[in-house]
């Protein structure tokens, strides 16, 4: 399993984490929005691990305002990094037949919400992941995306909010939330495992919602 994070110790952290564990990991420190980084990083891991089977594009973010400069650093961090990715891992993945490739999206790709350029560049990712798929799939390589709602995770931004106003946070999942709760990161984690699997061999271009009912669009 090869990772890679622009925080040099947190990704240390997790790369040993991952290897008393018992996984082959490989953590490397890269700035996916710089050219070239990506790029590296996919080499790296093709070197050392031998192949690449899954790619799975987690970056991304919102860049607030309505400037142009507020769009551009959207679409680099969400939508230019997972292109650049998924260019750089199609050639291993071409060479061998096969690959699944997950874009991490989000619920306000498939419907209104979240920041102008949040909710712009998500869908980007979703639009990119179906005609992907469309033209990869002849050649044995699925391409899909998946859709969080609201999750709480240490030092992410839905965990600050209840650390900082817990009774509005309540509310807000009272009202939003018809699981009654944030996701997690490992429930998103399960997905991504289920679609880069073997059992999800017939799935390809198609958006999965994982939010716990907090979504409400029909498709």
């Amino acid at each position: 399993m090869a990772f890679c994070a622009r925080g040099e110790d947190g990704l240390r952290e997790t790369e040993k984490e991952l290897q008393d564990s018992g996984v082959r990991a490989l953590g490397v420190v890269a700035d996916v929005t710089q050219a070239g980084a990506i790029e590296s990083f996919v080499e790296q891991a093709a070197a050392q691990l031998g192949r690449v089977d899954v790619l799975v594009n987690n970056v991304g973010g919102s860049v607030r305002g309505d400037t142009e400069d507020a769009f551009r650093g959207a679409l680099e961090l969400n939508l230019i990094a997972a292109v650049r990715a998924t260019n750089a891992a199609l050639p291993q993945m071409r060479a061998q037949g096969s690959g699944s490739i997950i874009h991490i999206s989000s619920i306000f790709g498939r419907e209104a919400g979240g920041s102008l350029t949040y909710n712009a560049v998500k869908a980007a990712m979703i639009s990119h992941a179906k005609n992907l798929a469309l033209q990869l799939a002849p050649e044995g390589i699925r391409v899909n995306s998946i859709a969080p709602g609201s999750v709480q995770h240490p030092g992410g931004s839905w965990d600050r909010r209840v650390q900082e106003d817990p009774e509005g946070m309540a509310r807000f999942v009272a009202q939003n939330i018809p699981s009654g709760r944030f996701g997690t990161a490992e429930e998103i984690a399960s997905a991504v495992v289920f679609l880069a699997s073997p059992r999800a061999s017939w799935i390809t271009g198609a958006c999965l919602n994982v939010d716990g009912g907090q979504s409400r669009s029909n498709i």
